[in-house]
This record gives structure tokens, C-alpha cells and sequence, in this order.
């Protein structure tokens, strides 16, 4: 399977000089090459997993799943996916610390990702809205949001009621 580093939207290659990419092993993907200033550093890791340097990886352009692919450990790899593209009402709510270590005010963003939880069967797939993962210039932190109703294992694809046919039998 063939996974092509991407950069997070808020960051910025320097478009006077050619991108540097460097080689890294991966479990799940072989050898990946990663844009150097595409690499996230999670000063404080990620809840429950070591290592701090992870890159954001696509294996199909059209799909709005990314893995997010640990530097440091070949091993893991967590699917991601924009919340805003499956909950129209998702919102990310933080501690006033929380939004100071980002450095987040009115004017500045960070794009927002979530981990999935995968199944073969597809009602069973969920996502963490609770501890959602931010990004901003390059550095990564998975928070807690502190927004009631924000669960941590969220369904992805409700299962949806069949349609009445209206038919009487």
C-alpha cells in the first residue's frame, strides 16, 4: 500500500526551494517518504502512545481518511479524519490554558482532527470527539474538549432506519 506524506492545512512550504523529504520506516506502509516540514511534533506525545514526532499520511487522495504515522515508532499508525466533514455541529470547546499553549486567539486556527476506531462492520465505526487532535505550525496536541456531548466513541455511520415502503401486510 502506497501513503504520501501531506502537509496539515495550516502549514506552509517555502516554495523557493525543493522540498526535502526524509525515509522512514513503516509497518503498515514499508518505507514512506515524508516532507521534512511536513513533520508534527507532539511536545506532550499522544494520550496513551509514546513518541512525539508523527506525519500525516493520505493512501487515496478522494478519501477523507489520513493515518497519522509515528516518526519514532514504525508500528503505529492511527486512522484520522476531519470531524467538520462527517458532524455538522462539531465544535471544539477548550480551557483557556489549552488555547494559550496553541496559541490560539480569534484570528489564529488549527486544523482538527479525530481518531478512528475501525470495524468491519460500518455502524461500528466510531471517532473520539472528546480528545480531538489539533494542529498548528507544526506542532500537535490531542486535548480534552471540554463541550458537553462530545463523546469518545462517537458513530461515524449511524445506522440509519430502512424506509417504510407504506404498504400495509
Amino acid at each position: 500500500m502506497n501513503a504520501t506524506s501531506v502537509f496539515p492545512r495550516g502549514a506552509a512550504a517555502d516554495p523557493d526551494r525543493e522540498p526535502l523529504t526524509e525515509t522512514y520506516p513503516t509497518a503498515r506502509f514499508g518505507p514512506v517518504e515524508v516532507l521534512v516540514d511536513s513533520i508534527i511534533e507532539f511536545p506532550d506525545g499522544l494520550i496513551g502512545l509514546g513518541g512525539r514526532r508523527y506525519a500525516l499520511l493520505s493512501t487515496d487522495p478522494g478519501s477523507p481518511f489520513l493515518w497519522l504515522q509515528s516518526l519514532d515508532d514504525e508500528a503505529v499508525a492511527l486512522p484520522v479524519t476531519n470531524p467538520h466533514r462527517f458532524f455538522k455541529d462539531f465544535a471544539v470547546e477548550l480551557m483557556d490554558a489549552d488555547a494559550e499553549l496553541l496559541g490560539l486567539d480569534e484570528d489564529a486556527t488549527a486544523d482538527v482532527y479525530v481518531t478512528v476506531t475501525a470495524s468491519s462492520v460500518i455502524s461500528e465505526i466510531t471517532v473520539n470527539l472528546r480528545a480531538p487532535i489539533l494542529i498548528r505550525d507544526g506542532q500537535g496536541h490531542q486535548l480534552i474538549n471540554q463541550l458537553e456531548g462530545m463523546a469518545v466513541k462517537a458513530p461515524l455511520f449511524p445506522a440509519q432506519p430502512l424506509a417504510s415502503s407504506g404498504a400495509a401486510a
